[in-house]
């Protein structure tokens, strides 16, 4: 099977019986008003949207889950360790970036170099740098493939944010969880194929999960918001306070046979056989999703291993322990978030480095229990477990005389991000940026690089992985991207 395809042609709404349109609606209040908006907006084609499909070479994983570190953690404070800084703490030196310009209106302003604010040390036999933000995931260190010359677009939040997750710093785009939804299909039909656990709701909101112009039924399904995650944390309206299960299901066979009285006259109507699929795809999913997001089920040895229950850790704990229970249940892509937007509550730290630490602390323990349990279990072997933010911290302070606590300023020219898990070198550190971790020199690797190599892992080629829309293919690599075949095993 093909996953090139063109786009719908919409039906008008105002050419359909108004009261059999009522009536079903009405009628499926129950149980259909779980994601059933987001699955009817295309609804000819809703009902086999999300059956599997094959792929364009054999896959090295099945599914990803993107650890989200929202506001831009510092790179040189935490994966890339420069010894230049240290030498040249306290001098004052020329950087020439786009936000430098934009502050000063001039090229290769002097800026003062600030050393890391944490310790840097060795970990495995990979012998791989890690800050002491990061002491508990560092230890999985040769598991991990450390990519440091990721350069991206948009030196703002909001346009970089969206690049991360879109491919786009403006236009409105599929976001890569529906790129994978639309090109694998679900491995099970009574959960979505795409999962946002706690997303922001600025930089771009819905559109980080959002499937653009793709058929709704890929679009992510967000479950709780960034900055908390409740103990009983689930997708909304899946429970029906107002009538049972046998009712539901009486409301769910009435449909059928209303569906069938349809066929039976002979007159075809595909919006309407569709429409009843959703209400099935959501009957299914409230019969069977509320026990894989039921995390009382896990040993306390598991909710431990996580940081649940624990002031610091259980939020986040939460979340990954959550994103390992949807991807053995056949979730293909799942995305945590770390952070919401403003202040002390994200990695976005202008003037308050030194936040860096509990956002760390809240994150660390979480990802090497992610990690420690994926493997485990085995699913590490065709999972991918991808960490980043949506750009890097510049290597000098931020307002120096202006502010008592120091900061650092975007950085979208180098930063790092790591993988780990199925089709990649475990314990390699590729790529580098220059001698301050300014901008990537060596092995630059940019955001669509990383995207079509994701792609690749998966079993997509990013450039067949096309949909028509508007009159042209598009893709999520737009017409860039080259997979970075050295960091793969």
């Amino acid at each position: 099977m093909s996953v090139k395809s063109s786009a719908h042609d919409h039906m008008n709404p105002f050419n359909q019986s108004i009261s059999r349109r009522g009536a079903l609606q009405k009628a499926a209040c129950g149980f259909g008003s779980l994601a059933l908006a987001g699955l009817c907006a295309d609804p000819a084609r809703a009902a086999n949207l999300l059956a599997g499909k094959s792929t364009h070479h054999p896959p090295r994983a099945k599914r990803i889950i993107f650890l989200f570190m929202q506001g831009g953690p510092s790179h040189v404070d935490t994966f890339d360790y420069k010894p230049a800084l240290y030498e040249n703490d306290g001098k004052e030196l020329r950087f020439d970036d786009a936000r430098t310009i934009a502050k000063t209106g001039k090229s290769g302003t002097s800026e003062l170099v600030m050393k890391p604010m944490w310790k840097y040390r060795q970990y495995g036999e990979s012998g791989r740098w890690a800050s002491d933000l990061f002491r508990e995931t560092a230890k999985h260190s040769d598991d991990l493939t450390f990519i440091h010359s990721m350069h991206s677009e948009g030196v703002a939040h909001g346009p970089a944010t969206l690049f991360l997750h879109c491919g786009s710093t403006s236009f409105i785009r599929p976001s890569l969880g529906s790129w994978v939804s639309y090109g694998l299909g679900t491995e099970n039909e009574n959960l979505p194929g795409f999962v946002s656990l706690a997303p922001i709701t600025s930089s771009g909101g819905t559109r980080n999960f959002g499937s653009a112009f793709l058929p709704a039924a890929h679009q992510g399904t967000a479950i709780g918001k960034a900055g908390k995650f409740d103990k009983k944390e689930t997708i909304r309206n899946l429970r029906n306070a107002d009538l049972s299960k046998n009712e539901q299901l009486r409301q769910l066979e009435f449909l059928n046979n209303l569906n069938t009285e349809q066929l039976k006259s002979g007159n075809q109507d595909s919006e309407l056989e569709s429409l009843i699929g959703s209400y099935e795809l959501a009957w299914r999913m409230q019969n069977n999703a509320p026990s894989v997001l039921d995390l009382s089920k896990e040993t306390p040895g598991t909710l431990a291993m996580y940081g649940i229950g624990e002031k610091e850790t259980d939020d986040f704990g939460r979340q990954c322990l959550m994103a390992r229970r949807l991807c053995e249940n056949g979730v293909r892509f799942v995305q945590v978030t770390s952070g919401a937007a403003g202040g002390a509550n994200n990695w976005d730290q202008h003037s308050k480095l030194p936040q860096h630490e509990p956002q760390a602390k809240a994150v660390d323990k979480p990802i090497a229990g992610l990690l420690q349990d994926l493997k485990q279990r085995g699913l590490l072997e065709d999972t991918i477990v991808w960490w980043s933010g949506e750009f890097g911290r510049a290597p000098y302070v931020q307002n120096p005389n202006k502010k008592k606590v120091p900061g650092r300023d975007h950085n979208a020219y180098g930063f790092t991000t790591w993988l780990a898990g199925g089709g990649l070198k475990s314990g390699l550190a590729y790529g580098a940026t220059d001698e301050f971790g300014h901008k990537a020199v060596e092995g630059k690797v940019h955001m669509h690089d990383l995207h079509a190599t994701l792609l690749h892992l998966l079993g997509l080629d990013h450039e067949r992985l096309t949909y028509r829309y508007a009159g042209r293919d598009f893709r999520l690599t737009d017409v860039h991207g080259k997979i970075v075949h050295d960091i793969l095993a």
